[in-house]
């Protein structure tokens, strides 16, 4: 297993990788809108708070060698099903046609007083 990390996503709040790479995949752990320049949650707005979140994943698995379009396996959080419509128009802005396989759950509380967090999974070519 190789730890990835990078300055471009927020640290760990705890004891976990940012990602994780072993082999040809990359694991990404679950993330949220926090600005990895001020440590702050973007927004309140889910909308906002998801393009965050997309945004530290990617940045993660850039570190690692992939994208976005190499996401097999998305785990999405959220702590209020009624932004699930919001969520997912961010959701397919972000990830391409064939998109990953996925799950979508309602959570009644998150690390950090946050709307949504996101993990992947991807694999590097």
């Amino acid at each position: 297993m190789e730890e990835i990390v990078t300055d471009d996503a927020p640290d760990a709040i705890g004891p976990y990788s940012q990602g994780i790479k072993d082999g040809n995949r990359i694991y990404v752990s679950g993330q949220g809108p926090v600005d990895p320049e001020t440590g702050e949650v973007v927004s309140e707005d889910i909308s906002e708070q998801t393009e965050q979140t997309l945004e530290n994943i990617a940045a993660i698995l850039e570190a690692g060698g992939a994208s976005l379009d190499d996401v097999l396996k998305a785990n999405v959080y959220v702590t209020d099903m009624d932004d699930y419509d919001d969520v997912n128009e961010v959701y397919a802005e972000y990830m391409t046609d064939p998109y990953p396989a996925r799950a979508a759950v309602e959570v009644s509380r998150l690390p950090i007083e946050i709307g949504v967090e996101i993990e992947v999974t991807a694999r590097v070519e």
